[in-house]
């Protein structure tokens, strides 16, 4: 606070609305008077300068506060005015000040008549006219510029997506355009103040002229000649000195809400586009052939259109001036090649063919780097971490109407869309006698039967079942498909250590318990990126920094740690798959199977078990027939193996059953209850295992414990 007030201009705005407050209230003597008039005219002077040197609007963004203070300062004139007016006018010529006096006598002649026809005029002009026309400019400008606010905010974050901006440059974009809309819709306001000034003015002449005649016949014993001529005088002086200040505002404003952004000034942008020379000959023609007209003006109009032509000749004389020679820049050695040349740091990347690029054109709404936004936020509230920008580009190596997924350089998907057509695709709700008709194609996302329609036929495609989408919204899915895929491809140490730092935040011993010590960052991410593998989100760090803590005490081995945490995140892992009390549908391993498998081949550099291709095909097999027996809207049941297994296991079904789960027995909670569903290689359990409760009462368990 104490700042605050040492600083000049903290105090002097407030010190400057106490004084237009003094102005209303406390009587002004007239020398006080003459300044705070003079003061009003530069003011409004200045201000109608400044909005003429701007570049675009945004460069006087204070307008609308200035010109608040500067109706303020005219009406608290006004008041003070029309005091000194009605208390010294009797005594005539300077009692109102030396201003007031000028603008009564001198401008008009000393004719209040005269006084008050020019003032009716400037009334006019600036009421009707200038007033009237800046505030629908405002009132327009305001409109517009909220109904784009949505679109360029799209745009900045399509950019920022695109690697077009960086988040600083993202940043000041965003408030640059929420500073323009903010603007208009100020602007639109602050055109009233012009106008109730305007109105203003007229209502305090009216009472000035009423009330100062009055007083000078009653008060003062003046003739009714005597109190024309000295009050009139005055009052319309006084309604001069502040109507000429007011119509430099009103011009002022105009020029702000009339001004289209450019990199020149005002006088610049006019005389820049002044400067064809086929602007002036047709001037110098007219203005010669009016002047040849017998009744009128020769002197005028012939010189008149001789300035005109030699405008004409001038300018182009200039524009036939050879350009000036710019000096090239430095020769770029071809044989040097840049890091940028030959590398991308984007982990993923859309590539699109040229047939496709209008879909990120900023002027149609970017529809596709909205829709690729909306796909990293939804994959980064699913894994628990920020997912790297995505990168949108044009590819010429990628068919016209083709587009390519890209991750670290490995091509993910392709396929071939149709911008101009809707995708209508049959998720299984279409009927089968349905009469839509359009070009065959399967979704690139899920393989569904499809069909590209017209978008008017849109809602016929509804009707008949079929599910409706874009061009724009199949790569944004495809891209959610693959990427759902494989979140641990996305994690990297950067995203890790923003993980640690915000957890650091409110936790900083948990983190030190295992970072930088005894782990590294590599380990840590390494480790995350194996919980991934395995459907493990990390949306709720802290419980997985406390199970890592513990299993560090144990030990360092990357296999163990990641089993370890597994099982302390038992019942978060469970808790994905089924809700609370709810039976788990759990699939089982023969016990000759499952020793076979422990005891069978082994990963020389990990020592994990491993599955043969011919048992791993018959496993995956057996379990996809069980899950398409049960129906979709049945849950997916886990696979209970030993710990041993479950890594082979899970790897093995990741690729053949990836909608089935891989728990080791350590990772089931002891208090959730199961429903052994099937045996895998053996018998299939009896109906009434159904009933299970828990793991205790269920055959399954009885076998573990043997």
């Amino acid at each position: 606070m104490l700042a605050r007030l040492s600083n000049p201009s903290a105090i002097a705005l407030p010190a400057g609305i106490l004084t237009l407050i003094s102005l209303m209230i406390v009587p002004v003597p007239t020398i006080l008077l003459d300044v705070f008039f003079v003061l009003n005219i530069a003011l409004s002077v200045a201000v109608l300068m400044a909005s003429m040197n701007a570049a675009k609007p945004l460069d006087f963004s204070s307008f609308p506060s200035v010109l608040l203070f500067a109706t303020l300062l005219r009406l608290a004139l006004n008041v003070a005015s029309t005091r000194v007016v009605l208390v010294n006018g009797h005594e005539g010529g300077a009692a109102a000040g030396h201003v007031i006096e000028a603008f009564g006598a001198f401008l008009v002649g000393g004719n209040f008549a005269v006084g008050l026809f020019v003032f009716m005029i400037l009334m006019i002009i600036n009421l009707m006219v200038v007033t009237k026309g800046a505030g629908r400019v405002s009132e327009v400008s305001a409109r517009f510029t909220l109904d784009a606010l949505p679109g360029k905010q799209m745009a900045i974050d399509a950019d920022l997506a695109a690697g077009l901006l960086t988040a600083d440059e993202a940043k000041a974009r965003r408030r640059e355009v929420a500073t323009e809309a903010d603007f208009y819709g100020s602007m639109d306001g602050a055109s009233k103040f012009v106008k109730g000034d305007a109105v203003a003015a007229l209502l305090i002449l009216g009472v000035n002229i009423i009330a100062g005649f009055v007083l000078g016949m009653i008060s003062h014993g003046l003739s009714a000649g005597e109190a024309a001529e000295r009050y009139i005088t005055l009052a319309v002086g006084d309604a001069l000195v502040a109507q000429v200040p007011a119509l430099l505002l009103s011009i002022a404003a105009a020029v702000i809400v009339t001004r289209v952004s450019d990199t020149r000034d005002l006088a610049g942008q006019i005389g820049g586009q002044f400067a064809d020379p086929r602007t002036w000959l047709p001037v110098a023609v007219i203005l010669g052939a009016i002047g040849m007209i017998p009744a009128m003006p020769q002197t005028i109009f012939l010189p008149a259109a001789g300035l005109a032509f030699w405008l004409y000749r001038t300018l182009q004389q200039r524009a036939r001036r050879p350009a000036p020679v710019l000096e090239l820049p430095p020769v770029v050695d071809p044989q040097k090649i840049a890091l940028g040349d030959v590398s991308d740091h984007t982990l993923v990347t859309i590539e699109l063919g040229y047939g496709l690029v209008h879909l990120v054109d900023d002027r149609r709404g970017s529809p596709l780097v909205t829709r690729v936004t909306g796909v990293r936020k939804q994959l980064s509230q699913t894994f628990g971490f920020i997912v790297p920008q995505f990168r949108v580009r044009d590819a010429l190596e990628v068919a016209p109407h083709d587009y390519r997924i890209v991750l670290g350089g490995v091509p993910l998907g392709t396929a071939t869309i149709r911008s101009d057509k809707v995708l209508a695709i049959d998720a299984g709700e279409a009927r089968d006698n349905h009469t839509l008709v359009g070009e065959p194609t399967r979704d690139p996302s899920f393989g569904c039967p499809a069909l590209w329609i017209d978008p008017a036929a849109r809602d016929h495609a509804i009707a008949e079942g079929f599910l409706t989408v874009d061009a724009s919204t199949v790569i944004a899915t495809h891209l959610n498909q693959l990427l759902a895929e494989r979140p641990q491809a996305l994690l990297g140490p950067d995203e890790v250590r923003a993980i640690l730092e915000g957890v650091k935040e409110y936790s900083a011993g948990l983190v030190e318990t295992v970072y930088p010590q005894p782990l590294s960052l590599a380990a840590i991410t390494r480790l995350l990126r194996s919980l991934l593998e395995d459907g493990v989100p990390l949306g709720h760090p802290v419980p997985i920094l406390q199970s890592l803590s513990q299993a560090v005490q144990i030990t360092l081995e990357h296999d163990r740690l990641v089993d370890l945490v597994r099982a302390d995140l038992g019942a978060l892992i469970v808790g994905r798959l089924c809700g609370p009390q709810e039976r788990l549908p759990v699939l089982t391993l023969d016990a000759k199977l499952e020793n076979a498998i422990v005891q069978g081949l082994q990963d020389p550099t990990t020592g994990q078990p491993m599955v043969e291709p011919d048992l791993a095909r018959a496993i995956g097999e057996q379990i996809g027939a069980i899950i398409d027996g049960r129906g979709p809207m049945a849950l997916p049941p886990a696979l209970i193996v030993q710990p041993r297994a479950r890594r082979a296991l899970s790897a093995l079904l990741r690729l053949r059953c990836p909608q089935c789960t891989v728990l080791s027995i350590a990772e089931l909670p002891p208090a959730q209850p199961i429903e052994v569903i099937a045996v895998i290689g053996g018998e299939q359990p009896p109906a009434p295992a159904l009933t299970h409760q828990s793991h205790s009462d269920s055959p399954f368990a009885e076998e573990l414990a043997a």
